[in-house]
């Protein structure tokens, strides 16, 4: 159970606060509620160039990495389709400096030329190292097209092409920053060794006169329902055929989620999973093979991937991974396997809370989705799926009209 404290500052900060005397450190969490699916179709990574922007210096700061390694502390940050989240950890003592730091690139970041055109090259080069240079590396740009038609998940986070933001201007960056990086689309949160009381104190001082910003509106379309199979061949240089199977699957709010998600553990969660056991030990297929969720916000994909070994052939493939999702849709599991897939979630979940910046950032997330105390229910939740509630979703998700199949064949 993990308790913690909400109050709100006059122009929108939520707080959440999570007191831990055991710790000496100080976990802070600042999750803005803005991800690449909050971008133009013609302006994309744009979400993950802030996340670079956020850390060439703001209007009293130049350097944001200095401050904080002589506060004995570290930092970092993550971008995907739905939020971009930025973390510090420091010993409460030095807590004053990261709140410092933290509101001052808030309230004003260092719109320079040369800052921009910095970053703009930083991200153009990730851009090429992981998705035109890597094998697979542009699975995400395929995948997205594929099974979006509609949404904004349909481009990855890192962008549709570098040239969105090679173009990028002062202008675009302004816009973007006063849009979603205002403190009502914020939310900041402290865990570990502070009273409600500092924390009160602090965060109104460094963040209650940073002034709010427009309340924005969504402009999100929503998927259409999917109705028959989707194929795509991508010839290129990897060094062995690999799939990637797509399907549709419900929200992050939905009763389902928790369920789509212990049913990809089922397939392929350790080396005693199903799809494990018979493409990579058993029949010896699959040099790798995987089962896993997107973890989405709004309704994400259900998928499965492989990479054969060279005497087997696609079409074989395919035939045997269906073979086993019929399987899931026509037979129970086993109560053992259930309990035992139940034990690992739980495990995961208990570990998690063991961490102070763990719990800031899980606090931040279920709070931006709209249900903070879900964090205390995720337990029960997976403890209550019954093998009918896996099997039902097998046979609602994982079928061919749901379908969108990625295949990668060497040049």
């Amino acid at each position: 159970m993990i308790e913690y404290s909400k109050f709100v500052l006059d122009n929108g900060l939520r707080v959440i606060v999570h007191e831990d005397d055991s710790s000496p450190m100080v976990a802070v969490n600042i999750l803005y509620g803005v991800g690449s699916k909050d971008e133009s179709p013609e302006k994309t990574g744009f979400a993950h160039l802030f996340e670079h922007l956020m850390f060439g210096g703001s209007e009293h700061i130049k350097d944001f990495d200095g401050p904080i390694q002589l506060a004995g502390g570290e930092n970092n940050a993550y971008t995907n389709s739905d939020i971009t989240n930025y973390y510090d950890i420091v010993p409460a003592q030095n807590l004053e400096t990261i709140l410092w730091l933290e509101s001052d690139r808030m309230n004003k970041l260092d719109f320079s030329q040369e800052a921009l055109d910095v970053q703009k090259k930083v991200v153009v080069e990730e851009f090429n190292e992981t998705c035109l240079n890597k094998p697979y590396g542009d699975v995400w740009h395929h995948l997205s097209s594929m099974a979006y038609k509609d949404h904004s998940y349909r481009w990855p986070t890192i962008g549709l092409v570098p040239e969105h933001v090679e173009n990028a201007n002062l202008d675009d960056v302004k816009s973007f920053f006063y849009s979603y990086y205002r403190p009502n689309n914020a939310i900041l949160v402290l865990s570990g060794n502070i009273s409600l009381k500092k924390a009160k104190e602090q965060c109104q001082k460094w963040f209650g006169n940073i002034p709010k910003g427009e309340q924005k509106v969504s402009n999100i379309i929503r998927e259409k329902v999917q109705t028959k199979p989707r194929i795509k061949k991508v010839f290129g240089e990897v060094p062995s055929t690999a799939f990637y199977l797509a399907f549709h699957m419900p929200d992050r709010l939905h009763k389902d989620y928790p369920v789509c998600d212990l049913l990809s553990d089922a397939f392929a969660n350790g080396r005693s999973s199903r799809l494990y056991q018979k493409f990579c030990k058993d029949e010896q297929i699959c040099s790798t093979i995987d089962a896993y969720i997107t973890g989405a916000i709004d309704p994400g994909l259900f998928i499965i991937e492989g990479k054969l070994m060279p005497e087997f052939t696609m079409e074989e493939t395919l035939d045997k991974i269906w073979d086993c999702i019929h399987s899931m849709q026509s037979e129970s599991i086993e109560e053992r396997e259930l309990k035992k897939l139940k034990n690992k979630v739980e495990s995961g979940l208990v570990y998690a809370e063991v961490n102070i910046l763990n719990k800031a950032m899980n606090l931040a997330y279920f709070e931006h989705i709209g249900d903070l105390e879900l964090i205390n229910k995720q337990t029960s939740i997976y403890q209550e799926i019954t093998a009918k509630d896996l099997q039902a979703a097998a046979k609602k998700y994982l079928t061919k009209e749901n379908s969108n199949l990625l295949l990668y064949y060497p040049n």
